[in-house]
């Protein structure tokens, strides 16, 4: 059974958000993944060439936001 869990380094040990369905004892693989933000999980959608930040600054500019030009 795998799960994915989100946790926090602190202090030298990785610290889980919520409980983990495990049993004392229970030995596990763990595999770390840094958390990536939704400008980064979606930069390629659209063929982007700029930088993130560039991508960042123009989809939270209030001007390209729909809802405003209503």
């Amino acid at each position: 059974m795998a799960i994915t869990v989100e946790a926090v380094y602190e202090n030298g040990v990785l610290k889980p958000s919520a409980p983990l369905p495990l049993k004392e004892q229970e030995r596990v693989e763990v595999i770390i993944k840094p958390k990536t933000n939704w400008v980064q999980e979606t930069a390629g959608i659209i063929g982007w060439t700029g930088s993130h930040e560039e991508l960042r600054e123009f989809a939270l500019d209030p001007e390209m936001d729909p809802e405003e030009s209503a």
